[in-house]
């Protein structure tokens, strides 16, 4: 156990709460290495992650969604985003919801795909 001093309290960071602070940067990363085919910016920037939920057990629940319902990709880029995620070291197993609501629009970008996409 670490601690650090913050003013007038003291904060405790648990090697538990460090290791899964790792593991939320590792799936993102693996997120990020993910890409839409038709679109050169990865899916985590383009805001297609809805969600990423990290259980006790180190599974991982991802909620995602496409640009659009009727994506050439929508059969298989779920399935690319789960591999990707269960390749992550320490993680036990993913699994990929595709949902429609609310539905994808730019707004959802980040800065960095709205600058890689010329939009801003």
């Amino acid at each position: 156990m670490n601690e650090k001093q913050t003013s007038d309290t003291t904060t405790t960071v648990t090697t538990a709460e460090h290791e899964g602070k790792a593991l939320e940067h590792a799936i993102t990363a693996a997120l990020k290495s993910v890409y839409d085919p038709e679109i050169p910016v990865n899916i985590y920037d383009l805001g297609l992650i809805y969600n990423v939920d990290i259980q006790e057990d180190r599974s991982v629940d991802v909620i995602m969604t496409l640009t659009a319902p009727n994506c050439p990709v929508a059969g298989s880029l779920p399935g690319e985003v789960e591999r990707s995620v269960a390749a992550v070291d320490g993680v036990l197993e993913a699994r990929v919801q595709l949902v429609f609501d609310p539905q994808w629009s730019k707004e959802m970008m980040s800065e960095e795909a709205l600058l890689a996409l010329g939009l801003l």
